[in-house]
């Protein structure tokens, strides 16, 4: 049970911004060694070197969400400004940026996903903040 009187290790604050930069490296947010995914983007129940449960994490379509929204600024302001500059093929463009949006996307994504199990254990979310 939360007890808003007393800072027991289950409510002392744990730094968010460390534990992104690790997400986003897809490290374990507590340790920052161990690998978070198993795969490409499977989160491991536990981290292999310190043992911390990750299994508590809900990060569903977050990841994929936040990634479609990054790659649509980032890929669109460029287009508009290649086709106004270069006039371009339309099948040069769509081509070019086709593979741009794709590799940008399959880069981001693990990432994202990493950085926001990583956020779910710094704010205590979803059972992190149970022992």
């Amino acid at each position: 049970m939360y007890d808003s009187g007393s800072a027991t290790p289950t409510t002392t604050e744990r730094e968010m911004w460390p534990a992104l930069f690790r997400g986003w490296r897809r490290r374990c947010p507590n340790c920052g060694t161990g690998p978070i995914l198993k795969g490409y983007l499977k989160v491991r129940s536990d981290c292999p070197v310190c043992g911390e449960e990750l299994h508590h994490h809900r990060a569903d379509d977050g990841p994929a969400y936040l990634t479609i929204l990054i790659v649509g600024h980032l890929m669109a302001p460029i287009l508009l400004v290649t086709f106004t500059t270069f006039r371009p093929e339309p099948l040069v463009l769509a081509s070019v940026f086709s593979v741009g949006c794709v590799a940008l996307s399959l880069y981001l994504l693990p990432r994202l996903k990493g950085a926001l199990v990583a956020f779910q254990w710094a704010k205590r979310m979803h059972g992190f903040g149970t022992d």
